[in-house]
């Protein structure tokens, strides 16, 4: 009976505790109910003051303030991303500037380009995940899929309105909100320029801040130029590395822009320069495949087999016709292949 008097009062103290700053309360408890109102009182203070406890354990945080560990994303895209060497460089200096700034003048834009299967989807997929812990998961990320999420040409206007308003409430909740639209080549040129506001830069909009989101368009148009450009550079003898991020960007934005069959023709967007980064990604060759391949076989949890490898890899569909240099599919359907030998 005196334990659970010990208990009661201990338990008041607490709730006195906590309504400290609002009541003026005299009480007098024996001093061992005061050591065990104390104790729990700190207990719970403490956790609660741990962020590490209650976003990990409890609740999924915003990241806002959370630095990006450039190192690892590095280390992620130099270990899973085979063949791309501008896109590694461009996204690891793109995010670690942008998430390192405390105050950027508008949020980060990323465009990322290139054939089927050579990886942008991929790389989004690493960005998340070296900001969110559940990745994609996350509900501070958001994936856009042009054919199901805006398939009706009539119902733009109203897509409009639909974008804009999610693109604002979730940004009120986070301010390091990640917006994720997959084939861009898709979208009916126009809409996009809903999001403009957003994207440039105002300090807020209506009370809110957007500069520290996040933006990443994932489109398959501006390939064939990528492709032709990094043939010209295996015609003229020169290395696959050697080619530079200024030696495709320009025009691949230009082409973006004149190209009446993708989401970007005469897009705001492009014109107004709020695009940070245009990131072409490479067409893939064998020797890439032939990685996908091993990649796959560590991922299911088998033994690397270098002969399985090549003969899966040496199935793919390559060209041009004359020297089949750039995979067709890109490293798409690998999964696929391997289960049919496996």
């Amino acid at each position: 009976m005196a334990a659970f008097r010990r208990f009661r009062a201990g338990k008041f103290l607490l709730y006195l505790l906590l309504a400290a700053p609002l009541l003026h309360v005299a009480v007098s408890l024996e001093p061992i109910s005061i050591s065990i109102g104390i104790a729990a009182a700190s207990a719970i203070t403490g956790y609660m003051s741990f962020p590490n406890f209650y976003c990990g354990r409890l609740v999924e945080c915003c990241q806002v303030d959370t630095p990006l560990n450039s190192t690892a994303l590095l280390v992620d895209l130099k270990e899973k991303l085979y063949g791309q060497h501008l896109a590694q460089d461009v996204i690891c200096r793109a995010l670690t500037g942008f998430m390192s700034n405390e105050n950027p003048k508008k949020p980060l834009a990323l465009s990322l380009h290139g054939w089927t299967g050579t990886g942008k989807n991929f790389v989004s997929k690493i960005i998340v995940e070296n900001i969110y812990d559940l990745g994609m998961k996350s509900k501070f990320v958001h994936l856009f899929v042009s054919t199901v999420h805006f398939p009706h040409n009539s119902l733009i206007p109203l897509y409009k309105d639909q974008l804009q308003s999610w693109i604002r409430g979730n940004t009120s909740r986070c301010a390091r909100s990640i917006f994720i639209f997959d084939e861009m080549d898709k979208l009916h040129p126009g809409l996009i320029d809903a999001i403009k506001p957003f994207l440039d830069y105002y300090e807020h909009i209506d009370g809110v801040s957007y500069r520290k989101a996040i933006f990443i368009f994932l489109s398959n148009a501006g390939g064939d130029l990528i492709n032709r450009r990094m043939l010209e550079f295996w015609t003229s003898g020169r290395k696959r590395e050697e080619l530079q991020l200024k030696d495709v960007e320009n025009f691949l934005s230009v082409g973006l822009f004149n190209n009446n069959n993708s989401g970007f023709w005469r897009c705001a967007l492009i014109e107004k320069n709020l695009i940070d980064y245009f990131v072409p990604f490479l067409p893939l060759e064998f020797s890439h495949v032939k990685k996908c391949v091993l990649a796959e076989l560590r991922h299911r949890g088998l033994e690397e087999d270098e002969e399985l490898a090549f003969r899966v890899a040496k199935e793919m569909t390559y060209s041009p016709k004359e020297n089949k240099l750039f995979s067709d599919k890109g490293c798409k359907t690998v999964s696929a292949r391997l289960n049919f030998h496996l």
